[in-house]
């Protein structure tokens, strides 16, 4: 009967050592994806700042460079599309880095069509909205960067064993990095008038 009393102490002492490496494993997958939704958050704000700063630039520019409509109604355009896929409700970091990117283009045509007029580049409110937008920008880049950090910390947790089968168990999605697809969305705006 002793031997029974042993088995069943030394049994609940490893159940509840399994259940507190359970909750322990949890909580670092939530605190994980808590840490990936705070870098989206970040890449939100930066990305809202863009978009509020972008209408101002394009009435500055619209008002030395009013021929240029292609251009500027380009980057109406794709402002418009990111906010769209930005304000829906299930888009993922992959959506947004192809609408980010699109703008991200738009934007370089339009800094490039304001290199051709030296008035629009002496302008003290495009200077400044230049500035805005350049701080922005790199706003924008630090916040990725860190978003892609915190899912790559939140991936390399939930694939590993035993942190995949909490993860399955328990329903954590995979992230999406957000990446920006071809070379030339790549590019950042030019944004220096030297």
């Amino acid at each position: 009967m002793t031997g029974l009393w042993i088995f069943l102490g030394v049994f609940a002492v490893v159940a509840v050592l399994l259940v507190l490496i359970l909750i322990t494993m949890y909580n670092k997958l939530v605190r994980l994806r808590v840490d990936a939704d705070n870098g989206w958050s970040q890449i939100d704000v930066q990305l809202k700042r863009r978009y509020d700063l972008i209408p101002n630039l394009v009435e500055t520019v619209k008002g030395y460079a009013s021929h240029e409509k292609e251009t500027l109604d380009a980057v109406i355009s794709a402002r418009a599309k990111a906010v769209q896929v930005h304000d829906a409700s299930n888009t993922g970091a992959k959506e947004m880095g192809q609408a980010e990117g699109e703008l991200t283009q738009a934007l370089g045509r339009l800094m490039a069509v304001a290199e051709a007029y030296p008035d629009l580049k002496a302008n003290t409110n495009f200077m400044s909205l230049q500035e805005e937008l350049t701080s922005t920008e790199n706003k924008i880049g630090f916040s990725r960067q860190h978003y892609n950090d915190t899912v790559a910390r939140f991936e390399e947790y939930r694939q590993q064993f035993p942190g995949n089968i909490v993860a399955g168990v328990f329903n954590f999605a995979k992230r999406d990095y957000f990446e920006i697809e071809t070379e030339a969305e790549k590019a950042a705006p030019q944004v220096s008038f030297s």
